[in-house]
């Protein structure tokens, strides 16, 4: 379990759901809008993610963290959102710049929010199986075991899925720079 985890079985549902929304609400947030790009739609993902986790809790059987648990519901929301509406493109938020805010001065904070939001330009250029990998390992901090579990996929095509996004993300930089997230 990590540190950072809920003691499930001390809590009742009422109070899990709280936790859950006030630990992971804006994770569960972010991963909404990288899918959706819309801010008022994302809202209503992550409303409809913590609505069905406290309407199925009891399925909840502890085989992973329970971030992952949000997350992999989170996707499904999404996904089931986007072939509702037939929409193909997932597209990452430069609120995301927010989560990776950094201290320092002001040219220093515009250096590197012109870098992020150069990175986030180059994330949208990738094909989805490697942005969705990416977003999961760098912005919401999963290892390559959980982000399987999120995506249903072997750890062996996540780990390959991490380097072929990291390199074809290289490759957008050229010779100019390379960031690993």
């Amino acid at each position: 379990m990590d540190a950072d985890e809920l003691p499930i079985e001390k809590l009742n549902r009422d109070e899990l759901l709280e936790e859950a929304m006030d630990r992971y609400g804006r994770a569960v947030l972010y991963m909404a809008y990288s899918y959706v790009k819309d801010h008022g739609l994302a809202e209503d993902i992550a409303q409809e993610v913590f609505v069905k986790f406290y309407n199925k809790m009891e399925s909840f059987r502890g085989e992973s963290s329970l971030k992952t648990y949000l997350m992999r519901i989170t996707i499904n929301q999404c996904k089931d959102h986007l072939k509702r509406w037939d929409t193909r493109k997932v597209l990452f938020t430069n609120k995301l710049s927010e989560v990776l805010q950094e201290r320092g001065n002001p040219e220093s904070k515009t250096i590197h929010g012109e870098e992020r939001s150069e990175l986030h330009s180059k994330l949208l250029k990738l094909p989805v199986k490697y942005r969705e990998v990416l977003f999961l390992h760098y912005y919401q901090e999963l290892k390559v075991k959980e982000i399987a579990g999120v995506l249903e996929l072997s750890t062996g095509t996540v780990k390959t899925r991490l380097k072929t996004g990291r390199d074809r993300l290289h490759r957008l930089y050229g010779e100019r720079g390379r960031h690993d997230g």
